[in-house]
């Protein structure tokens, strides 16, 4: 029974709306490395609640950690409680408010390995365009959802019927 619901999640999740959550790799291309001016590649970005920050490194050549204010202006972590060091680190912004990471891994601080960055709350959906005189007010679905619809019912009939 409990594949039964596994199945029906995974497939009400595929036909649902996606998400307007970012995944934010941060540095780009780059990732999580000395070289990187991590200022300029935040600038112009906007990170929301929801978003997720991506840092990406070599395993055992770096690390990442969340900080204050203070800490990040001085490159020092009195406390290393939640330091990540997988080179595949992976953060959701779960409240706005500014936000301070940096690596712990000998200099790299202070040679720019810190990132800051202000979260803003998670934008309201779009509104609905307004309907033209003598409009049904139905909205379209995009062929794929209807498949995907049509094979998510057919998948729940089937399993009610076994």
């Amino acid at each position: 029974m409990a594949s039964k619901a596994f199945l029906i999640a995974i497939l009400v999740a595929m036909v649902a709306a996606p998400s307007m959550a970012t995944e934010h790799m941060v540095g780009g291309d780059a990732g999580w490395k000395v070289g990187v001016n991590y200022t300029v590649w935040a600038a112009g970005k906007k990170f929301y609640v929801g978003d997720t920050l991506m840092f990406m490194y070599q395993n055992g050549s770096d690390n990442v950690l969340k900080v204050d204010g203070p800490s990040f202006q001085k490159c020092v972590a009195s406390n290393t409680t939640g330091l990540l060091t997988s080179g595949n680190d992976v953060i959701t912004l779960a409240k706005q408010g500014k936000k301070w990471y940096i690596s712990t891994v000998e200099d790299h601080c202070s040679k720019g390995v810190k990132l800051v960055i202000t979260v803003a709350p998670a934008p309201a959906p779009a509104p609905l365009p307004p309907q033209s005189p003598g409009s049904s007010g139905a909205s379209k679905i995009s062929p794929f959802k209807s498949c995907m619809l049509i094979v998510a019912a057919l998948v729940v009939f089937k399993m009610v019927l076994s």
